[in-house]
C-alpha cells in the first residue's frame, strides 16, 4: 500500500479500460500517487488476473471486450469483497444502480476529471482499510442484536448463526448504523460518514441500504433492522432482530 515505509508494497489497482486514451491518463495520475498499476483491455483477462493475483483495488469500466464490465463484477465478487469503483458513461444510470447492486463499492461517470478519480481511489481505499469507530470500540466482545451479530475486530456479520458476506462499504454502512441505534440519517449524511463524500448521487447509497437488507433480513420489503424514515433517510433497530424465526 501507499505508505512512508519503504519495505511494505505498494498498493495495487488493476485498471479495466479499453479505450488507451483513458486508461494512459488514469494509470499517470494513479501512478504519480505512488500506485502500483496494472491496465487490461479485455474483461476475461481481467478476470485472470484478479483470480491470480488479487489487486488492493480495480477500476473498471462497464463497456468490455470479452466480458462486460457488469459480469467481470458478479464474479469478482464472488472471489473476495476487494474494493470496485466502476467506471460508467455519463447517462448510463440503469448501468450504474446494477454495477451497485452487484457490489460496486462507487461509480464514477465519463468524462471524468482524473484528480476527482484519484480522489475517489484514497477515499475507497481508506475507508476499506480504517475503521469508522475508535480503536478501543473495536476491541468490544462481538455485537449482539438477536439474531444479528456484528464482530468488529473480525470483520464479520453473522445472521442466525450463518456467516454473511458483505463487501467493505457494505460492512462501514451496517457498522454506522450499529454504533448510532436509532438515530435517523439522511442519505446525505450517510455518503458523508460512510463514503466520505461531501458530493454525489445519493442512489449509492439506496441501493447499499437495499443490497444490505437483502443479505440480513427475512424479509427485505418489511425490515426488521434497517427502516426507512419516510421523507427522512434511514434508521437502525437493534431491538426488532430478537424478534426474527
Amino acid at each position: 500500500m501507499v505508505t512512508d515505509s519503504a519495505s511494505e508494497p505498494a498498493t495495487r489497482i488493476l485498471v479495466v479500460e479499453d479505450d488507451p486514451t483513458v486508461s494512459e491518463v488514469v494509470a499517470r495520475y494513479l501512478e504519480r500517487e505512488g500506485f502500483d498499476v496494472e491496465v487490461v483491455v479485455d474483461g476475461r483477462i481481467a478476470l485472470e488476473r484478479a483470480r491470480d493475483s488479487l489487486p488492493d483495488l480495480i477500476l473498471l469500466d462497464i463497456m468490455l471486450p470479452g466480458m462486460d464490465g457488469l459480469e467481470v463484477c458478479r464474479r469478482i465478487r464472488e472471489i473476495a469483497p476487494i474494493p470496485i469503483i466502476m467506471l460508467t458513461a455519463l447517462g448510463e444510470e440503469s448501468d450504474r444502480i446494477v454495477g451497485l447492486e452487484l457490489g460496486a463499492d462507487d461509480y464514477v461517470a465519463k468524462p471524468f476529471s482524473p484528480r476527482e478519480l484519484t480522489a475517489r481511489v484514497k477515499s475507497v481505499l481508506r475507508r476499506a482499510r480504517a475503521p469508522l469507530v475508535p480503536v478501543p470500540l473495536q476491541s468490544q466482545n462481538p455485537l449482539v442484536m438477536g439474531e444479528l451479530t456484528v464482530d468488529m475486530p473480525a470483520h464479520e456479520v453473522r445472521v442466525r448463526g450463518e456467516r454473511v458476506t458483505l463487501t467493505s462499504r457494505e460492512f462501514d454502512l451496517l457498522l454506522w448504523f450499529v454504533m448510532h441505534p436509532r438515530k435517523v440519517f439522511t442519505r446525505e449524511e450517510l455518503m458523508q460518514e460512510v463514503w466520505g463524500y461531501s458530493f454525489g448521487d445519493k442512489s449509492t447509497v439506496t441501493v447499499h441500504v437495499r443490497r444490505l437488507r437483502e443479505k440480513l433480513e427475512l424479509d427485505p420489503a418489511n425490515p426488521s433492522w434497517i427502516k426507512t424514515i419516510w421523507s427522512v433517510g434511514y434508521r437502525f433497530d437493534p431491538a426488532n432482530g430478537a424478534i426474527a424465526e
